[in-house]
């Protein structure tokens, strides 16, 4: 993908891509990205996440928040447009999973 706004490590492999207001989001086989323009607000491996909340809402955009464990790492909270449902909502899937994972849930 062209359009993917950073680097992906060696064998690392993109998950899934969405676009919020003001960042994109990506999660790969590795960690959780959320970059904005050229700054990189969230880089770090699922594990690092405490919470993931998806909230939608009629007639305002969703609200998607990502909470690390890290407390040097800044909560994200970002607008999710209607029409990025499906792929943020692969996004929670994917993390949900993997945080279930490592719970042994």
């Amino acid at each position: 993908m062209d359009d993917v706004p950073f680097e992906l490590l060696p064998d690392e492999r993109l998950q899934v891509l969405a676009r919020t207001e003001p960042a994109i989001l990506a999660v790969t086989d590795r960690r959780m990205l959320v970059v904005s323009g050229e700054r990189t607000l969230l880089d770090l491996p699922v594990p690092g996440l405490r919470r993931v909340q998806l909230d939608v809402e009629r007639g305002r955009p969703a609200t998607l928040v990502l909470v690390p464990h890290d407390a040097t790492h800044e909560p994200q909270v970002l607008a999710v447009p209607h029409g990025e449902l499906e792929p943020v909502a692969r996004l929670v899937t994917i993390l949900g999973r993997r945080l279930g994972e490592l719970d042994g849930t």
